[in-house]
């Protein structure tokens, strides 16, 4: 997908389906690196329901102008893509490879999450 907003927006929503088959929408910020989604988190709920059901949809904040995937989600081991490590450091002056270090903040945020768009939508 060709859009700026893409790489440019800082927060995307993100749905999930929770094991029960209620569905589970957050916004969250995001790195859109090599055509993926990625997402650094901590254990949560939206977590939960990936590793139950790897299925999941994002979308641009913007509903004037919207921008919709839907992929499959994996969860990516350390080392980090040093290119996602890269995205985020510029985005948001966050060092997402900074597990158990100071600032406190940033320990629990040590589970990053890739989702591989299979159809967009976009009008």
């Amino acid at each position: 997908m060709n859009d700026s907003r893409l790489v440019t927006e800082r927060n995307i929503w993100l749905a999930t389906t929770r094991p029960n088959g209620k569905p589970h929408l957050i916004p969250i910020w995001f790195c859109y690196v090599q055509d993926k989604f990625y997402i650094c988190t901590q254990d949560s709920i939206k977590v939960k329901n990936l590793r139950a059901s790897p299925r999941a949809s994002v979308a641009l904040e913007d509903g004037n102008r919207p921008v919709l995937a839907e992929g499959t989600a994996r969860f990516i081991d350390r080392p980090f893509p040093a290119d996602v490590v890269s995205a985020f450091q510029e985005k948001y002056q966050w060092t997402i490879e900074r597990d158990g270090e100071p600032p406190a903040e940033d320990k629990t945020y040590n589970i990053l999450i890739e989702i591989t768009p299979e159809k967009w939508l976009k009008w």
